[in-house]
């Protein structure tokens, strides 16, 4: 059979992501804050887009005709004033001004006049003071070498927010090519500053640390942080007693100076400034129905600048090169433009969706809350599972019940003897609930829980009960078992 070329006509298809889908599928999962980031980008480079300030611009000529029909014209000569003439010895000036509005930095000349004290300028200060700047402050009071001041800089530097030491000594010794004793006894010298524990390396460190500047030194607790420090984690209060060979009594004494101690030293100055959430969507109850709003401040509202439209559409003559430039931008804009349309169409899509399933959840509370998938969203409003998970990423609603995230509405469900499926969120607040409600001296063990959530009608693993109690911070019976 001889060879030979042929050619033959193939139909095929396939998914192509083009660059403008791309960008609308990366603007589903945006926060507000990353799309009104990406929206002042993009009005820089792209010279058509302009901030829609219709409403803006309206207001304000309606205001002005307003004014100018209902304000009478009248001629009027700004007078002079000179402070002289009749009067002027009449009016009470120190009474006005010590009655003024004025700030306190605007009277200081006169605050000690009347003995009065003046808020000092540091009150006014909105910024926090950092564990860092409370060590540099004390090294700086401190009589240090110029090289012990720069071993104590470093060290400063390499505290985390709790205040303990993450690098170690001999690191810093490298790295300054300096003698280890030197940064060990920078270290000590730290290690005496305020808060009482920083610059420890470990837990135990940072609690000796403390029992070692106490007022009265308490060997019994030291021996216990320096050898069984596992025990006391425990609780096991009579084999730590056995070994210390001192009473039951004298051992839960130490242990509870013990628990007076601060853990993390530098939690008193905290760490990152907490940003209130604003909510995406928000959600009321108006006449028994509840209604969705999308919270669109702050969010500018695009359009497509008129005279560039008008290079394109009107007669005027424009080089080649100008006008395909121009079609390219306006072809960007408004794929931007309805992108972001379809942004929040569909963030309100998705949100009237969980609304329609967890009604009951709005209505009555956390109890309420019923299992829910992305699949059972994504066939409710037909689309696919990946959008919806776009859509609920770092988005947030305002409820009648609180501010959550999208994501919290799905959960998986546990069965229960009464055929209905709990949702696990509802499992973990009855977790909590009961733990709160327990016996600090003999706390529910996971087993015990299990048999309390049959009681209720709840059948859940203990291994379940485990996970569910790791994810919520909450520590095991041994460790929540309080004597004291």
């Amino acid at each position: 059979m001889a060879l030979e070329l042929r050619q033959a006509p193939k139909l095929t298809q396939q998914l192509v992501i083009t660059p403008q889908l791309q960008q609308a599928i990366r603007l589903l999962q945006l926060t507000r804050l990353e799309l009104v980031e990406m929206i002042d980008q993009e009005m820089k480079e792209n010279p058509l887009l302009e901030e829609l300030e219709e409403e803006k611009e309206e207001g304000e000529s309606l205001a002005k005709e307003v004014t100018e029909q209902e304000a009478p014209v009248v001629e009027e000569r700004p007078v002079e004033v000179k402070g002289e003439g009749e009067g002027v010895n009449e009016f009470d000036w120190e009474n006005y001004l010590e009655n003024s509005n004025l700030t306190p930095f605007e009277r200081l000349g006169d605050g000690d006049r009347d003995g009065e004290e003046r808020p000092s300028f540091e009150n006014f200060l909105s910024e926090r003071r950092t564990l860092t700047d409370h060590l540099h402050w004390q090294l700086q009071l401190s009589r240090v070498s110029d090289e012990e001041h720069r071993v104590g800089a470093w060290i400063i530097g390499n505290l985390d927010d709790d205040g303990y030491l993450r690098t170690s000594l001999e690191d810093v010794s490298m790295e300054m090519g300096l003698p280890l004793e030197l940064v060990e006894g920078v270290l000590r010298k730290i290690q005496q500053f305020d808060p009482v524990g920083v610059g420890a390396r470990d837990l135990k460190e940072c609690l000796l640390i403390q029992l070692a500047q106490m007022s009265v030194r308490d060997p019994i607790a030291e021996k216990i942080v320096s050898e069984h420090l596992s025990l006391l984690k425990n609780r096991n209060y009579s084999i730590l007693a056995k070994r210390l060979g001192v009473s039951l009594e004298r051992a839960r004494q130490a242990a509870f100076r013990i628990s007076q101690l601060e853990p993390k030293p530098g939690r008193a100055f905290g760490g990152e400034v907490v940003q209130g959430i604003i909510p995406d969507v928000y959600v009321y109850k108006l006449e028994g129905e509840y209604v969705i709003y999308l919270n669109e401040d702050e969010i500018p509202r695009l359009r497509v600048n008129p005279l560039y439209r008008n290079i394109l559409t009107g007669n005027r003559e424009s080089p080649e090169g100008d006008r395909k430039y121009i079609q390219e931008k306006l072809r960007s804009a408004l794929w931007l433009i309805r992108s972001i349309h379809q942004r929040q169409r569909t963030i309100y899509k998705v949100a009237k969706s969980i609304v329609k399933f967890q009604r009951d959840f709005l209505d009555r509370g956390i109890k309420y809350l019923k299992p829910l998938v992305l699949r059972d969203v994504a066939e409710d409003i037909q689309m696919h599972e990946s959008t919806i998970s776009r859509v609920t990423h770092n988005k947030y609603v305002h409820t009648p019940q609180g501010i959550y995230e999208l994501k919290y509405f799905f959960n998986t469900g546990i069965a229960s003897s009464d055929g209905e499926d709990l949702a696990s969120e509802s499992v973990k607040n009855l977790l909590r609930e009961i733990i709160a409600k327990e016996d600090l001296k003999k706390p529910h063990s996971d087993e015990k829980l299990v048999q309390i959530l049959k009681g209720m009608h709840i059948h859940i693993a203990r291994r379940t009960i485990s996970k569910y109690r790791e994810a919520m911070k909450i520590l095991s019976s041994n460790e929540r078992r309080k004597i004291f």
